[in-house]
């Protein structure tokens, strides 16, 4: 299959647009089949539980293309498990491990011509969304839910490689808390590391300018004692720190 007319090493890691995605709806305490659809938006109840009340969990995963042309993907069953950890937790209806692994291959498979070619440094970054679309007011689980796998082509996430970086250390923030939702990966930990990540950016700009940075969050938990961007599930780890990683980017040079 010829491949999309994309500069794959230039690629930024961001949203590209595709084809296809796959939408599978929960409804009446059961799965539907997965629909492919060239559809980028979601019809949406306004009092959907997923905008009032959180319930959205979500998983990140990479296709690569190795040597011979074959596409790999990495222990896509893990990123299930760990999809309904997160369901489990919230009180979400779970998706069926071989659903997931279905809906990820078809949805692949679907937009190949995406898929970076091999030696470029980028991939196919696919990304399971599992939202509440039920209408609640009162906080309650929702009785309908929607899993979707979208897929974009990206570049590396640390465009410059792993080299050595600046770190502000942020402790007025905690991006989650003992015994909450730090173990799972769902919107609400993102959206409370926003502020440190902008604070540290903002910070970073005054002291550099004009050069310019890209921020990371990332966190240390008191079992580990390392900077982690992800909890260990069978661990019950207490956040200590909160810590934004600044690449800064030398300015431009006007020749």
């Amino acid at each position: 299959m010829e491949k999309a007319k994309l500069d794959w090493k230039n690629l930024a890691f961001g949203y590209h647009k595709t084809d296809y995605n796959i939408r599978y709806t929960w409804k009446d305490g059961k799965w539907g089949e997965g629909v492919i659809t060239d559809d980028v938006t979601i019809p949406l109840h306004m009092a959907a539980t997923c905008l009032h009340y959180g319930q959205e969990a979500f998983e990140g995963l990479k296709v690569f293309e190795q040597k011979d042309g074959r596409p790999v993907v990495f222990r896509v069953d893990e990123n299930a498990k760990r999809l309904n950890r997160g369901a489990e937790k919230i009180f979400m209806a779970g998706v069926p491990e071989e659903m997931f692994i279905d809906a990820v291959f078809r949805v692949v498979k679907a937009n190949a011509k995406y898929i970076p070619p091999y030696g470029t440094g980028a991939t196919l970054y696919v990304r399971p969304l599992l939202i509440g679309t039920g209408p609640q007011i009162g906080v309650k689980p929702a009785d309908e839910y929607m899993f979707i796998v979208l897929v974009t082509p990206v570049g590396p996430y640390f465009k410059t490689g792993f080299k050595p970086v600046h770190l502000i250390v942020e402790s007025e923030f905690d991006r989650a808390a003992p015994n909450g939702t730090g173990d799972i990966k769902v919107g609400g930990n993102y959206a409370a590391g926003l502020r440190a990540s902008l604070r540290a950016n903002w910070r970073d700009l005054r002291a550099a300018s004009p050069v310019t940075a890209q921020v990371f969050s990332t966190h240390t938990s008191a079992c580990s004692g390392a900077a982690t961007t992800r909890w260990p599930a069978w661990a019950n780890c207490r956040p200590r720190l909160s810590i934004s990683l600044v690449f800064r980017r030398q300015p431009r040079v006007s020749r």
